[in-house]
């Protein structure tokens, strides 16, 4: 019978039965007409192929659910996963963790060096949760030791008592003690000071032929009676004396170059030093002769540090009066130099500096202006400058006395330096005009701070004597963008300036 057959079949037994034409009820039906057929559909065996993968007890509850499709066992073991306590696993995997670490711990305490190790390595990884690679790398050297574990040794003990291979105490514990007689005792002594000497005394480390020697001696000391044994001692003597040789040459080796490399440095010490007398000459010359010489022994090697030693003693000693003459040298300098910086400052000050207001004079106002400039020109940072000019100031000279005119002078900077911002530089241009350089500041920033300054001129009490004086300023002020260079904005604020005195003076330009 054909596939074509066996769904024909399958439609009719739908009909027949009634039900409706859904991918479960036609893979029931078409299962059941192939098997009817004879014939072996792999699509029809798969719940009882899956079924033999899951355990027995999953098995049973099929078979009393009567699961007969593929879809039915998916539901089914959907079902059994929904009713499965999720805490169920991890709670297993923390009982037999600990368990396994209790195991690692117990045999960590037992008399073998590859199993403590084994199990601390256990107990590490338990401790990080290794992954599955390390777990399965750790099951395999567990496996290892098993497998190669080997407790030969124990029949060692078989002469001093009955071996129990499964209870290491009731062996040890059966043991019959070994008669002290005088003879053995000697024997262990003696084999105890032949394994003390036969440690090298310059060498860190035996080598291993010593070391199998000496072992030899520790589990037998009846070995030294044997006539093997004098041959084996007189080598073993001889090793140990090469061994301390070959140590005390790579020593010296080591001695040799760090001396050599002293002699150098000395040498260049002295090269560079002023002093060229013939006694360092002479010195100079023993150092180059010390490093072509190489050390044999260490009375060559002792020569050779009381040689260095010496030359150290003496070169400090001449660099040490040097240093002392050129210390007070460079004291007498200093002070000299802190002097001289201090008149220098003062020089300074004073030439930037106002005598009489203390503000800025014209040289400085000139030399911060070109900075302002160059600030302007790079960053594009614009600046105002206000030009002050005290009115009508001949008449108070005049009237007063030019004393009464510096006092005027000195109070009118006072007010400047009380009205203007940190980064605004004041100072006297010339006679009774001041100008201050107002950066980060427009035109209107600029009227704000000199209308200001002009109200408390106005309302100042000028006195000299007892007697007060009025006094009124006019102001100019020029913006560095609206004009072409530094000079012109300096002549454009004059020029304002000439306008506030031209207007009826006491007023701020451009109004």
């Amino acid at each position: 019978m054909t596939i074509n057959q066996i769904v024909r079949n399958t439609v009719e037994r739908l009909k027949a039965e009634g039900k409706a034409w859904t991918p479960e009820y036609y893979t029931e039906a078409f299962c059941a007409e192939a098997k009817k057929a004879g014939i072996v559909m792999v699509e029809c065996s798969g719940v009882e192929r899956f079924t033999s993968l899951l355990d027995k007890k999953t098995q049973e509850e099929l078979k009393q659910y009567r699961v007969r499709t593929t879809a039915e066992l998916i539901r089914f073991l959907i079902s059994k996963l929904s009713r499965m306590n999720p805490n169920e696993a991890s709670v297993m995997v923390e009982l037999l963790t600990s368990l396994v670490r209790s195991i690692a711990q117990s045999i960590d305490i037992l008399h073998n060096p590859e199993a403590s190790a084994l199990a601390k390595k256990t107990m590490s990884i338990l401790e990080v949760q290794g992954g599955k690679t390390q777990l399965e790398l750790l099951k395999q050297a567990w496996g290892n030791f098993a497998a190669i574990y080997d407790d030969g040794f124990l029949m060692k003990l078989s002469p001093y008592g009955q071996i129990d291979r499964f209870d290491l105490k009731k062996t040890v514990e059966g043991l019959t003690p070994l008669s002290k007689s005088s003879s053995h005792d000697d024997v262990t002594t003696i084999s105890s000071l032949l394994m003390l000497g036969l440690s090298p005394s310059i060498a860190p480390q035996m080598n291993d032929e010593l070391m199998t020697l000496t072992q030899k001696i520790y589990t037998n000391p009846e070995f030294i009676l044997e006539s093997s044994f004098e041959h084996e001692l007189k080598m073993a003597i001889a090793m140990r004396i090469a061994l301390d040789k070959k140590n005390v040459n790579d020593m010296l080796k080591v001695l040799d170059s760090l001396l050599g490399k002293l002699s150098v440095q000395l040498i260049d010490l002295i090269e560079r030093s002023d002093i060229s007398s013939s006694e360092i000459k002479g010195i100079k010359k023993d150092l180059e002769g010390l490093g072509e010489e190489r050390s044999g022994d260490f009375k060559t090697a002792h020569r050779k540090l009381y040689t260095i030693a010496t030359t150290l003693e003496e070169k400090v000693e001449l660099l040490s009066k040097d240093l002392k003459a050129h210390n007070d040298k460079v004291v007498t300098m200093g002070s000299r130099i802190a002097t001289l910086e201090q008149e220098l400052a003062e020089v300074t000050q004073a030439s930037r500096e106002d005598f009489l207001t203390k503000l800025y004079n014209k040289r400085a106002l000139e030399e911060m202006m070109a900075q302002k400039e160059a600030d302007f020109e790079r960053y594009g940072h614009s600046y105002c400058i206000a030009m002050f000019d005290l009115d009508h100031f001949k008449s108070v000279n005049d009237t007063y006395g030019h004393d009464a005119g510096d006092a005027v002078l000195k109070a009118f900077a006072q007010i400047l330096k009380n009205n203007g911002r940190t980064n605004d530089i004041i100072g006297r241009f010339g006679g009774e005009e001041f100008l201050a350089i107002l950066g980060d500041t427009d035109i209107e920033g600029a009227k704000v701070f000199a209308n200001k300054v002009r109200l408390q001129v106005v309302k100042a009490h000028f006195v000299y004597q007892d007697k007060r004086i009025a006094v009124s300023v006019s102001i100019g002020l020029a913006l560095r963008t609206d004009y072409p260079s530094l000079r012109s904005t300096i002549v454009g604020a004059d020029e304002r300036l000439y306008d506030a005195k031209k207007k009826g003076r006491n007023r701020v330009e451009p109004a």
